[in-house]
């Protein structure tokens, strides 16, 4: 069995190298492939791995931007300085994010896409997501309204932010070899 990440930094610094020089060059190790790195403990249940940030910071950053976007949308009719930041997060809300959730539920490791790819995935899913919300929603009482809009919007996101974490923690779970 290998050494801890705690260790192997502190066996490279009791050595006299430089705290950031063996970080450094820890991080080279393995994105080059040298060093592999795995978890001791990883999340077991949805809750812990909804809990623990270095899993899952990219779904509390969809759901801040989400929330942020659907506040900005109503604030900004009483804020008219804050116009510029809605525009902002209302073309990611609607050009990036429904595509971006998919990706992430379709794809949950790593090694799928590279982030290029993720990129121009989302943004093209998303500009086939959105119009056919929108084409279902034509065909609801509601119609198409800026709040039933965000409302859908913003279901779509949530649901598929949670599949994706689900299929994330499976990913995480299930033996090397097995879940890749």
């Amino acid at each position: 069995m290998g050494k801890t990440l705690e260790e192997l930094v502190l066996s490279r610094t009791s050595k006299g190298m430089p705290l950031r020089k063996v970080v450094n060059e820890v991080y080279r190790e393995y994105v080059s492939g040298k060093l592999d790195l795995t978890d001791l403990s990883p999340p077991k249940t949805i809750l812990n791995y909804l809990i623990r940030l270095d899993y899952s910071l990219w779904f509390w950053t969809i759901i801040t931007l989400t929330t942020l976007t659907n506040i900005l949308t109503y604030i900004t009719n009483y804020i008219p300085q804050l116009i510029p930041l809605r525009w902002v997060l209302g073309t990611l809300y609607v050009l990036f994010m429904p595509g971006y959730v998919l990706v992430e539920a379709l794809y949950p490791t790593r090694g799928g896409l590279s982030p290029l790819e993720r990129v121009a995935l989302a943004v093209g899913l998303s500009l086939a997501i959105t119009p056919l919300l929108g084409l279902i929603l034509n065909y609801t009482p509601w119609g198409i309204r800026l709040t039933p809009i965000l409302i859908t919007i913003s279901t779509y996101v949530i649901v598929i932010s949670l599949l994706a974490a689900f299929r994330k923690l499976r990913k995480t779970t299930l033996p090397p070899n097995i879940g890749e």
